[in-house]
């Protein structure tokens, strides 16, 4: 009984604190997203159903991205302990791909609070402390890695703090994302600075990551497997991992329609390659991911938005991107910046 109260006495740590109790975010009181439990491993999806679309998606599903824990708590600082297999990649921050981050909400405030940086030589567990300038009770909300397979995690808290469930989100219904490696996260140098983290930060709405890095290439079996999932909005945004334009073509308009036929009214927002200066194929590309669009309004679709992809770069004086593909942090703030016009009109008829 004891150990389901207080996990500080069946969990080592080097944390420097003679008051911490840790507590397994499974225990009940932590609110969890974007993920679940299955099979020993944090999932994004059914392993059943991911090993059957392709083997980069049942490698990739088992990555964290999007997932979040939240909970109210007045603790002077949050801990965490993790048991997981973390990602290492050049051109990808460490801090991104294998780290969590925190943010906090007070007196209807959000803010960053930190990172919980794994060190260079991790290989299967790390813990980290973050501390609050200011105590009183606040929401807390911790981002998984957006490319580490994570087993556990534990939270670790002042002994005598409270520890009590967050509110819902405002938008209960999630956001649905799927797409490319961009969608999954890379290069954001936290988990909390993917534009699906911005925007759901901004609208209180949660969200779904199915981003899955060279391996979203819109197949049929996807799109069965999205219809099913009880959603506010889908952003359909996998161009860059269609092997070629032909094959972009051939799926493309049919996963669209694939959803639409489910979902008669839901709001889907459509995105080209995030990139402001075509190149290459880039242009024939753009125009099968707008004729989509333009064929669904050409047939009355009210509920279809697109961006273009000057608009998803507009705000960044470079390329926004660490290798001409992948967004730096500023690149995901230009993208959310621009989704989130279209967020606020969509928000607006509900």
């Amino acid at each position: 009984m004891l150990e389901s109260v207080d996990k500080n006495f069946i969990i080592e740590t080097k944390i420097d604190k003679d008051d911490v109790r840790f507590y397994d975010i499974e225990d009940g009181i932590f609110q969890i997203y974007g993920i679940f439990k299955e099979n020993g491993l944090f999932r994004r999806m059914p392993e059943d159903i991911a090993e059957k679309v392709n083997k980069g998606v049942y490698v990739l599903h088992t990555n964290t991205a999007g997932g979040r824990v939240r909970f109210v708590t007045d603790s002077a600082y949050v801990a965490i302990k993790t048991i997981y297999e973390p990602c290492r990649k050049s051109h990808f921050p460490l801090s991104g791909s294998s780290g969590f981050d925190m943010y906090s909400e007070k007196d209807g405030q959000i803010r960053y609070a930190g990172t919980f940086i794994p060190p260079v030589d991790v290989v299967d567990n790390y813990e980290s402390v973050i501390e609050f300038t200011d105590r009183g009770e606040r929401v807390v909300t911790i981002n998984f890695p957006t490319y580490s397979n994570v087993k556990k995690l534990y939270i670790g808290l002042q002994e005598h703090a409270c520890l009590k469930e967050a509110p819902e989100y405002k938008i209960k219904k999630p956001v649905v994302y799927y797409g490319s490696s961009i969608t999954q996260g890379a290069c954001a140098s936290k988990p909390g600075s993917c534009y699906q983290s911005i925007l759901s930060r901004r609208f209180d709405w949660d969200y779904i990551n199915l981003g899955f890095a060279g391996s979203a290439r819109g197949e049929e079996l996807m799109a069965e497997y999205i219809k099913t999932l009880d959603m506010s909005l889908f952003v359909l945004d996998y161009d860059h991992n269609a092997p070629t334009a032909a094959k972009l073509e051939e799926t493309h308009s049919r996963f669209f329609e694939i959803i639409r036929k489910a979902h008669p009214t839901l709001p889907i927002l459509i995105l080209p390659r995030p990139r402001y200066y075509h190149r290459g194929e880039d242009d024939k590309r753009f125009e099968i991911v707008k004729n989509t669009y333009l064929g669904a309004k050409a047939k009355g679709d009210e509920h279809v938005y697109f961006i273009s992809n000057k608009e998803l770069m507009a705000l960044v004086e470079d390329n926004g991107s660490v290798d001409n593909t992948h967004p730096t942090d500023s690149g995901f703030l230009s993208m959310a910046r621009a989704i989130g016009k279209v967020f606020e009109e969509i928000c607006s008829c509900f």
